[in-house]
């Protein structure tokens, strides 16, 4: 229990900041696109304050890493009126894949922050017990920097309603298949709690992110 205690103390400051930004960005992009929504009640914000959902960023994700290891969660989503967008079709598929984007973003840079300070661990010598701590924190930190934001990557683009690559589905399909698509969206987190309680949420999750994980570490050279 303590481990895991530490774990969670390692992960708290990449998973606020995978969250925030991916809502963030979501709202960012719909500002620019026409739809100021977010921006106006304060939702294009890094305070983490204004993302987090009791339940879903912080109970959820608890119980779940305590009961399995495995994180999952959500934030409060960012309010789009897609009617004030100036081509609504189009621009919701923009304003969907930025938080994705996002996070692919975070966990490049997360890699990067890695690779400097793993570069900086081997060519000085640390003078203190803390200083090793220190260097030991950021590098797992950023381990799970790049988890996170890739499990948030790959979630957010599965197909179901309401989740972000359905926005991007819905905006390329014929506008009678979108609306019966789009009407699974009531149904879409049963939908998604039900895969997780059978497992079957993990298998689509876990492949795909530990492969593009593997392909961070190959790119970078993190041999850790």
């Amino acid at each position: 229990m303590l481990e895991k205690i530490h774990l969670i103390a390692v992960m708290i400051i990449p998973l606020l900041l995978a969250i925030t930004i991916h809502e963030a960005a979501h709202g960012w992009i719909a500002s620019k696109l026409g739809d100021r929504t977010a921006q106006q009640i304060g939702r294009v914000t890094l305070n983490p304050i204004k993302h987090i959902d009791p339940i879903g960023t912080i109970i959820v994700p608890l119980v779940m890493f305590l009961l399995s290891g495995f994180v999952f969660g959500w934030a409060k989503p960012v309010p789009v009126n897609w009617r004030n967008l100036r081509n609504p079709r189009r621009d919701m598929a923009f304003v969907a894949i930025a938080g994705p984007l996002a996070n692919l973003l975070m966990a490049i840079s997360w890699a990067i922050i890695a690779k400097i300070t793993i570069s900086i661990a081997l060519t000085i010598q640390p003078t203190s017990t803390a200083s090793i701590d220190i260097l030991k924190y950021i590098i797992i930190a950023s381990e799970y920097g790049i988890l996170i934001n890739l499990i948030l990557l790959v979630f957010n683009l599965i197909p179901i309603p309401p989740l972000d690559g359905s926005r991007v589905i819905s905006s390329l399909l014929p506008k009678k298949l979108a609306y019966n698509y789009n009407k699974i969206e009531p149904y879409g987190m049963w939908i998604i709690i039900g895969l997780l309680f059978v497992g079957a949420l993990s298998s689509i999750i876990l492949p795909l992110t530990f492969s593009l994980s593997k392909l961070l570490h190959y790119i970078f050279g993190l041999n850790i």
